[in-house]
């Protein structure tokens, strides 16, 4: 589980700080623990927070955002109320943003953290800057440009690489998404069961739609790893063979 200071939180949200303090004067979120004299926040705040934006952007008013949390935290479901919370918290709980040093970024990536490469990074939404640390929204990500780097590719490939990827997911979850709502989210019922029918569906779809895609690019491994490294490891093998006939 991540600890956020207020700046961490607010960017991690896409707010700001003065907003988080807004909400909490208001009571919707509720107050971080205390270290000392830091104020820690945690993954259940990130997520309430994330929720509080998604209702003040459909047009709710702080009241009845209080009143739901409320009757959320009598112990009613959130879904019940609006089937935000439990959507949402399960979208985000997989992976949790962490915030990394600048040292620990240059122990990653060696004499290839140039500015211009961490403000490419910062484009794509790989990494977002705090004062003088950085966010990771996506840490596996990081960890595998890393492991890349590692490897021998250079640093400005990795990103064409990230920026392609990004793209092509974006389009295959979005074609993914479309027969979703095509097929399953217009034929359904409305007035006072659609509200329930909607979380249920939602909860339903992301796992769905990770599912597709982590087994779509499986096989695609499967198939093209082969084909593209398959004749460099047949001429190293022929070459090992003709050394040990020569010896």
């Amino acid at each position: 589980m991540a600890d956020y200071r207020i700046d961490d939180l607010a960017g991690a949200a896409g707010t700001t700080a003065r907003n988080v303090r807004v909400y909490q004067d208001r009571g919707l979120l509720p107050p971080p623990r205390r270290e000392g004299r830091a104020a820690v926040y945690s993954d259940a705040h990130l997520v309430r927070l994330r929720v509080i934006i998604n209702m003040l952007e459909r047009g709710y008013a702080f009241a009845q955002i209080r009143e739901m949390i409320t009757a959320w935290e009598s112990g009613r479901s959130l879904g019940d109320v609006l089937g935000l919370e439990e959507v949402v918290g399960a979208s985000w709980a997989e992976e949790a943003p962490r915030a990394v040093s600048a040292a620990e970024l240059a122990a990653l990536f060696g004499d290839q953290l140039t500015p211009a490469n961490l403000t490419r990074a910062a484009g794509l939404g790989l990494l977002e800057r705090r004062g003088n640390r950085f966010v990771a929204p996506n840490p596996q990500l990081l960890e595998a440009g890393a492991e890349l780097v590692a490897l021998g590719v250079p640093l400005p490939e990795v990103l064409d690489l990230a920026e392609h990827l990004q793209h092509d997911v974006d389009h295959v979850a979005g074609l993914l998404v479309q027969v979703f709502r095509r097929h399953v989210l217009e034929p359904a019922a409305t007035g006072a069961a659609e509200l329930p029918y909607y979380t249920d569906v939602l909860q339903r779809l992301r796992p769905l739609v990770m599912s597709a895609l982590h087994a779509a690019a499986a096989r695609s491994a499967e198939r093209v790893i082969p084909e593209v490294l398959g004749d460099r490891l047949i001429a190293l093998l022929d070459d090992t063979g003709e050394s040990g006939r020569a010896s």
